[in-house]
């Protein structure tokens, strides 16, 4: 009787933690509240990052009764191997897995200022400069000395999320993503004291090697962080918007699953599907959890 108590107890364990994590996940949707209604755009480095890492948050945010526009803009191709055309290609498809209204709201840049490269730290005022032109082109086109204190800034877009300063995987690329963000925000609000940013910008938590490898478990340790954060993590911003992001796919079924955060890497980026790739799509609590805080910028 011992011996079967004992032996069914990894049974027991293994079938528990999956249920734990699903109560754990409905109560995190039913008491974080999320962005409604907003244009927003997730800005990536590489081809494959959406899917790798922001997944939860592309699929929670294009929930069609939410009613948010979401839009890709990538800096590269990804083309360190020589595979930019197709992982340029493999990028819409995977946005299409994850739930983006159309193929035209993917943006990838091919541009010698953001090379794909491990060892490569991009120009913060360079991205700012593009991101400038691209969501707020008065600003773009309007030199500072003629820039009216009274007027309040303006952009295309409610919400701006990326990388935070360590990129998860402290890729210099990454990094840089988060830099070029604040520095844009922080033009946005130059010279216009008392003027809250049109822009909200989330970036999304990098953790330790061993919560990044316990998948769903990660669950409880992110729940348990956000509880001691207490207030500061209900904090909202300017506009009213969450302080605080988080996104806990379902393991099994339904569009906003594990599966589906899978599908877009196996199905779409299968240049990029070598033998460590597994590894992450089964261990990383990226492709389940995603917790992003909200940055606070001054100009």
């Amino acid at each position: 009787m011992d011996f079967v108590a004992f032996a069914s107890f990894p049974v027991i364990f293994l079938v528990l933690l999956p249920l734990l994590y699903t109560y754990t996940s409905s109560t995190t949707q039913a008491r974080f509240p999320t962005l409604r209604n907003k244009k927003i755009c997730l800005l990536i480095a590489h081809p494959d990052d959406e899917a790798m890492f922001f997944a939860p948050t592309v699929l929670a945010l294009t929930r069609p009764e939410a009613g948010n526009h979401v839009k890709i803009l990538c800096l590269s191709t990804g083309n360190a191997d020589g595979l930019g055309e197709t992982r340029r290609r493999e990028l819409v498809k995977s946005a299409m897995l994850l739930g983006l209204r159309q193929e035209d709201d993917v943006f990838v840049m091919d541009s010698p200022d953001f090379p794909d490269s491990m060892t490569t730290t991009w120009d913060s005022d360079r991205i700012s400069a593009l991101l400038c032109s691209t969501f707020s082109p008065p600003l773009a086109n309007v030199s500072k000395s003629t820039s009216s204190r009274s007027e309040a800034p303006t952009a295309t877009i409610d919400a701006l999320i990326t990388f935070d300063d360590s990129g998860v995987s402290s890729h210099p690329n990454h990094i840089s993503l988060y830099h070029g963000a604040r520095t844009f925000i922080s033009t946005l609000l130059k010279g216009k004291p008392g003027w809250a940013s049109p822009i909200d910008l989330y970036t999304l938590t990098s953790v330790g090697t061993a919560r990044k490898y316990a998948s769903f478990l990660d669950s409880f340790t992110t729940m348990f962080v956000l509880l001691l954060r207490g207030v500061n993590a209900r904090r909202k911003s300017d506009k009213g918007n969450p302080g605080t992001l988080v996104n806990m796919s379902v393991l099994f079924g339904g569009r906003e699953s594990y599966g589906s955060a899978r599908r877009a890497m196996t199905d779409a980026h299968k240049s990029q599907m070598v033998w460590f790739r597994w590894g992450w799509i089964l261990l990383s609590r990226y492709m389940v959890i995603n917790d992003l805080r909200l940055e606070r910028v001054k100009a």
